[in-house]
């Protein structure tokens, strides 16, 4: 069980950030698995007061707070009209909605989780990061700084570029941690597939030369094996490597299906 010696509701960022930059300080966001580590730490710094649990819209983009619950994800109808309901299948089958209502977004991308469905949708639809020392970053930036990084993560922005995406996972029970997570994007630098729980943090591929300007059988396949062999898999108690292969080209395959017809 994790104790910690203070409590402290930080009346502003810079307050919880000066706190944050004592090793043993740590951040409250949803504490569904920090809470499960065997330790005694700091100060525990709660952002609730901040704001940071809206989900606010413009022309241009939305911005989600780092406080914003997974269940929001799931059941927000502006984020559920952009996406045509691809929030909603990323994160409903994470457990139950107990615990989808405690989850955050901050706390889910912050841990970079490699069986994360959160991060796998959000690098698919070309987010960014607001983070309050470093400011604005994209999310496949963010991902790859170190996880000592004493920041303290404020909003994910999704900009509306985005013209369809679909979201699948393969899982061996419908609350299962996944065996594979796969989000296809159409934006506007072109196609993306984005891989995860291969059981690394979700990877992205993009669709460089062009292969699917129009969406046939035959170009579908091709891409779905271009993905299949950019990706890096493992194996865990989940799955093998290679059953992950597999599966990465079949959910390729099922989620460009929906663009038949289409042109790029």
């Amino acid at each position: 069980m994790l104790y910690y010696n203070q409590y402290v509701r930080a009346e502003s960022l810079d307050e919880a950030y000066t706190l944050y930059q004592k090793k043993n300080n740590f951040i409250l966001a949803g504490m569904l698995w920090q809470k499960m580590r065997n330790r005694t730490m700091g100060t525990a710094i709660d952002l609730c007061a901040l704001g940071l649990d809206q989900v606010d819209e413009t022309e241009t983009e939305f911005r989600i707070g780092a406080y914003v619950s997974l269940r929001e994800l799931e059941t927000n109808e502006r984020l559920n009209a952009y996406t045509e309901g691809a929030f909603r299948e990323s994160v409903r089958h994470i457990v139950g909605v107990q615990f989808r209502n405690v989850a955050t977004v901050g706390g889910s991308l912050w841990g970079r989780f490699g069986f994360s469905d959160v991060m796998t949708i959000f690098r698919a639809l070309g987010a960014k990061v607001e983070l309050h020392h470093a400011g604005i970053m994209d999310l496949d930036e963010f991902v790859r700084l170190p996880r000592k990084t004493r920041d303290i993560l404020v909003a994910v922005i999704v900009p509306k570029t985005v013209e369809k995406v679909v979201y699948l996972s393969q899982r061996n029970q419908s609350t299962d941690f996944p065996v594979l997570t796969c989000a296809v994007a159409k934006r506007a630098d072109g196609y993306a597939a984005v891989v995860g729980a291969t059981p690394h943090l979700a990877e992205v591929v993009l669709d460089r030369q062009g292969v699917l300007t129009e969406i046939t059988d035959e170009s579908i396949s091709k891409f779905a094996e271009q993905v299949s062999e950019e990706i890096r898999f493992g194996s865990n108690v989940r799955s093998g490597a290679a059953y992950r292969k597999a599966v990465c080209r079949v959910l390729v395959k099922r989620a460009l299906e929906t663009w038949k017809g289409e042109q790029i």
